[in-house]
């Protein structure tokens, strides 16, 4: 099997999943956006969805830091792959807790 060359021109993000809906993940990471008119940074949240790779389907978890590149239109929504599992020792309940 051949290895995969990425190409060091494409986006790579990093972020955590929240979602998993086989053959997919769905990425979430906060960045800083500047507001102009008041001169201020502030939070925002993205979320991409990602392919994952047959390699990773049983080893990715809700929680887990993964490193996501970009490729290819995959579907409609799709446009990233899962590069790499950063590290898993984040629990899935404190997710869970934030939320309600």
């Amino acid at each position: 099997m051949k290895k995969e060359k990425i190409n060091p021109h494409k986006k790579t993000f990093e972020g955590i999943v929240k979602k998993i809906v086989l053959p997919t993940a769905v990425i979430e990471f906060q960045r800083t956006v500047y507001h102009p008119k008041y001169e201020r940074f502030s939070k925002a949240k993205t979320r991409i969805r990602a392919r994952i790779p047959h390699e990773l389907l049983e080893k990715i978890r809700l929680g887990d830091l993964v490193i996501i590149v970009e490729c290819q239109p995959v579907s409609k929504t799709v446009h990233h792959v899962v590069k790499s599992i950063r590290s898993s020792n984040i629990n899935p309940n404190k997710l869970m807790e934030k939320k309600k």
